[in-house]
């Protein structure tokens, strides 16, 4: 899981305090450093690349805004950030599951995984079967595995995004992994990509 060494952490605090007097270039740097990280948990939630974009560009609008609002004691940038975005990404998913819902049902089958998707999973190096698993987790599981490695978050910082714990944050990823697994050796195919737990 990733630890930021103290120097970034001071330009962090730099771009934060600048940002918040309304300085752009201090705005800038924080969407170039944390946009693709949220795009990225965006889109393990919503399987929508177009979605996760949006939200990602909705989640910065937001934090932008309200820079002079967050408070460093309280929790990290990035665990903040995580948390606005999580919060779009279940208001995206549920509005879409109140419109394609009836839909999906009538159509008998589950939408296909978007082209735009696969070529982002391609380049992290996830399979497509992986993918659908993960998607097919329930929500406390899905947000919790992939906060954990899409998000490279410690279960102290997905406790933190989830409102809930680190034993309990822990438990919805082990739970979720294994899922995972059962569900990729029952369709004969074993992840490729390998769920590291060198980091709590």
């Amino acid at each position: 899981m990733r630890t930021e060494p103290a120097e970034d952490s001071t330009r962090l605090a730099d771009w934060i305090e600048r940002g918040a007097r309304g300085d752009e270039a201090a705005c800038a740097a924080l969407f170039h450093e944390f946009y693709p990280s949220v795009v990225r948990l965006s889109l393990g939630l919503l399987n929508d690349l177009d979605d996760a974009e949006e939200v990602a560009q909705d989640t910065f609008v937001y934090a932008l805004r309200n820079l002079g609002r967050y408070d460093a004691r309280r929790s990290a940038f990035r665990t903040w950030l995580f948390t606005i975005a999580l919060s779009r990404c279940r208001n995206k998913r549920r509005r879409k599951l109140l419109l394609q819902g009836p839909l999906e049902l009538l159509a008998g089958e589950a939408p296909a995984t978007p082209r735009e998707v696969e070529a982002a999973l391609e380049r992290r190096g996830l399979r497509r079967q992986l993918w659908q698993a993960l998607q097919a987790l329930s929500e406390p599981m899905r947000e919790a595995v992939v906060l954990r490695y899409l998000g490279e978050m410690r279960y102290k910082e997905v406790g933190a995004v989830l409102g809930c714990n680190p034993k309990t944050a822990e438990s919805r990823v082990r739970l979720g992994v294994e899922t995972l697994r059962r569900t990729l050796t029952e369709q004969g195919a074993a992840p490729e990509w390998q769920w590291s737990e060198a980091s709590a």
